[in-house]
């Protein structure tokens, strides 16, 4: 799996749309209703075989999970890391085992997410495989973010419902419909491909041992945007002063809030204000911030900072798969942290941000200073 020429041409016929284009995608299906797109990734065949994916479900510092089947509504869901005698004790069919964020772990699954990025940094999430024997799979169930479901090995077939019943099976620990009922059919083979939209019910039924790539997209609650912004701010917020009432009157009843107290703190708490600088600076902060589970590699033994603005304007270099470069107007942030000030304008940093790589060329010291910053924490590589 080659990465493809980042950013993403948006007027250029894309394979792995069928032949669409970026802005004929986004304007005809996405978010909008389902599209199969057959041998989307000609001659696509798995990144992993299925030994390196059991082993990184028994890793401390991956994300898997285990669906299981049994008698009829019976799911069970189980979290990993797991041991290896919990999988080689599988039955030989009914179950489902996903390992989260693959693009962290191999550079080819790296690849095959960054032919997505036609969607902002700030919405592309994740690339999950998940793998099951002949008839497994996770039980017919919606997301509330879109996904595209690309198969590796084996044949699964996908149904799928869009204006069906979204009841839930009860006590269960999964999501999984009550009642679905299926409205398309496809059968995927190797390559094969299909978008569907939040909230489209779709279960997905394996024919013979196989593999799906999902590429998932962050779609963030409005409460969680709220709850985290208000974090943000408050570390912003400046309101000098301390809380005084040289007008207090002798109350009856000190149980209740005294009406001027109640006056002075709305007034005062109405001196906060924000505006679309300040959620800019939120929104590439929080998006850009790595997740928890997410820690970086320090170079064991790193370059002095002269060897590397050598190497690194004789050479390039490239983001960790981990790292993400956000910007808006005059404002750069990595991985979470604002780049400082002097820097905010460079055009380097954009390139940075959209290219996830800087090709080999002269670099002024104050920008080579910051990447060297980078490179000793792991968020940046040199080729």
């Amino acid at each position: 799996m080659h990465t493809p020429n980042l950013p993403i041409a948006t007027d250029a016929p894309l394979t792995w749309l069928g032949g669409l284009t970026a802005r004929e995608f986004l304007r005809d299906y996405w978010q909008k209703r389902p599209l199969y797109i057959p041998n989307a990734f000609p001659g696509f065949s798995d990144l992993l075989t299925r030994e390196q994916l059991l082993t990184y479900a028994r890793q401390e510092d991956v994300i898997s999970r285990l669906v299981q089947r049994g008698e009829g509504d019976d799911w069970q869901l189980e979290h990993g890391p797991f041991t290896a005698k919990q999988l080689n004790r599988l039955p030989a069919e009914g179950w489902a085992l996903l390992v989260q964020n693959l693009n962290h772990l191999l550079p080819t699954a790296d690849a095959l997410l960054q032919h997505f990025s036609f969607v902002p940094y700030a919405r592309l999430d994740d690339l999950m495989i998940s793998y099951a024997p002949d008839g497994g799979g996770v039980g017919p169930h919606y997301d509330s973010y879109d996904v595209f479901l690309l198969q590796g090995s084996g044949s699964k077939e996908w149904q799928i419902s869009v204006d069906g019943d979204r009841s839930l099976i009860p006590d269960i620990p999964l999501r999984i419909l009550s009642n679905f009922q299926a409205e398309q059919r496809w059968l995927l083979q190797p390559g094969d491909m299909l978008y569907l939209p939040p909230h489209c019910a779709h279960y997905g039924i394996q024919r013979g041992a196989g593999t799906t790539y999902s590429i998932g997209f962050r779609t963030p609650s409005h409460q969680e945007l709220a709850s985290q912004f208000l974090m943000f701010l408050a570390e912003k917020v400046d309101l000098p002063g301390m809380y005084a009432d040289p007008a207090l009157a002798a109350q009856a009843q000190p149980g209740q809030l005294d009406p001027l107290m109640l006056q002075q703190c709305a007034s005062l708490l109405q001196q906060v204000r924000w505006g679309e600088a300040d959620v800019a600076d939120f929104l590439c902060s929080y998006l850009s911030a790595p997740k928890q589970h997410v820690w970086f590699d320090e170079p064991a033994r790193p370059l002095s900072e002269a060897t590397f603005a050598k190497r690194a304007q004789a050479q390039g270099l490239q983001l960790d798969r981990r790292s993400l470069c956000l910007y808006h107007n005059g404002a750069v942030w990595l991985n979470g942290e604002p780049v400082p000030e002097a820097l905010q304008q460079h055009p380097l940093l954009r390139v940075l941000a959209d290219h996830r790589a800087l090709t080999a060329q002269p670099m002024p010291a104050a920008v080579l200073d910051w990447l060297y910053e980078g490179y000793c924490v792991g968020f940046i590589h040199l080729d």
